[in-house]
């Protein structure tokens, strides 16, 4: 009998910390995705300003004024070399599709 009520409780022990296990790797794995998407947004900074607001008349677009289908749509011009540029071209072509998708859904228009 004092067997099968250790069992029960250490059952309910293991199912606990097994959950929280899961729910915190699930939070670290959310936290990552995030800083990841976030990081590859951030390399449109140093030309594009922060959160890509630029400065008014600095002579770079003012990306956020775009739309995530908008800044996509532009992005792949460059990559595919339709859209002409000074560096804008090199630097798409460095991105995947789906980089390029991250980077347009963060920087993009809310």
């Amino acid at each position: 009998m004092y067997a099968r009520k250790y069992m029960k409780y250490a059952s309910l022990f293991i199912w606990v910390t097994l959950t929280g296990v899961c729910a915190a790797a699930d939070a670290q794995s959310q936290d990552a995705v995030l800083l990841y998407q976030r990081s590859l947004a951030a390399t449109c900074a140093n030309c594009h300003g922060t959160e890509g607001k630029g400065i008014e008349g600095g002579g770079m677009p003012l990306i956020n004024l775009l739309t995530p289908k908008e800044m996509l749509t532009r992005l792949m011009a460059y990559k595919s070399g339709v859209q002409p540029g000074t560096i804008m071209p090199q630097l798409a072509k460095g991105y995947t599709d789906e980089q390029l998708q991250i980077i347009a859904t963060v920087l993009g228009k809310k």
